[in-house]
């Protein structure tokens, strides 16, 4: 079976568990929960520090969730975080999507949420998605789309950000448009049933902007994705420094809005 081949650009940087921490089945993975039954076997791909997982394990008291995770220091955050829910039908392992060490037809849902956008080749991910799925279940991902993300009021450095974040992605084999490609990738993994719907994170107003923006600024000097994007001569250090100070200027206007759209699909397996 096919190996990751990609890196994830984001990394595990504080600035980074402090989104992904945030993230919860309510305003992440909405689009699956109506599909949810208390005794459900669910696989959650990408689980992180395991946030969405545990909502997950909560809506299926009589099933049980297991969340898996590339980085094995993400998934120890994600025992931590179950265990201080007093959830005793979750568990935690590491493994690649793209090869995943479980039986056919093991769960009746397998979930993905921002994890076919970092990945080497969605299609082989999706098709191992599927095949642990048993029959008559479903598959779910939901992905951003760089290409659409927008904000107010309009800013340089943000788009100089923008266009920096896509070439850096997918330097790294990822794709950073995934959103829009989620249908096309599902039918090629061989899927007949799918459906697509689409939602979005909106941050504006003072508390909303000054987090987005900081994580995003700090994202930007002191995580991987800053060393991966100055190792691989797309920008410069100072360059990243002025684009987060772009980012904390724009945090600071008082009518700041951004959106960040996503597609989402429900694949019937």
């Amino acid at each position: 079976m096919p190996q990751e081949t990609a890196v994830y650009t984001h990394g595990h940087h504080e600035s980074v568990l402090r989104s992904h921490t945030w993230r919860t089945a309510a305003n992440s993975a909405a689009y699956l929960l109506d599909e949810l039954q208390p005794g459900m076997r669910i696989l959650d791909i990408g689980c992180g520090p395991g946030t969405i997982t545990a909502d997950l394990a909560a809506l299926v008291p009589e099933g049980h969730v297991t969340g898996v995770d590339l980085a094995a220091d993400v998934v120890g955050k994600a025992r931590e975080l179950a265990a201080e829910r007093g959830l005793g039908n979750t568990d935690f392992t590491v493994a690649d999507v793209h090869a995943l060490d479980f039986p056919d037809d093991s769960f009746d849902v397998v979930h993905a949420h921002q994890v076919l956008q970092h990945v080497g080749d969605p299609v082989q991910a999706l098709r191992e998605m599927r095949r642990v799925c048993r029959p008559g279940g479903t598959v779910a991902a939901r992905d951003s789309d760089y290409g659409t993300f927008t904000w107010f009021p309009e800013t340089p450095l943000l788009d100089e950000w923008l266009d920096l974040y896509r070439r850096v992605a997918r330097a790294n084999g990822g794709e950073p448009d995934a959103g829009r490609q989620l249908l096309s990738w599902a039918r090629a993994a061989g899927f007949d049933e799918v459906t697509v719907t689409a939602s979005a994170w909106c941050f504006a107003g003072p508390q909303d902007r000054t987090w987005w923006s900081g994580l995003w600024a700090d994202r930007t000097t002191a995580s991987v994705y800053a060393e991966l994007a100055v190792d691989g001569g797309h920008t410069t250090a100072d360059r990243l420094k002025a684009i987060a100070k772009g980012w904390r200027a724009w945090g600071s206007h008082e009518d700041a809005c951004f959106l960040v759209p996503h597609a989402e699909v429900l694949c019937r397996a």
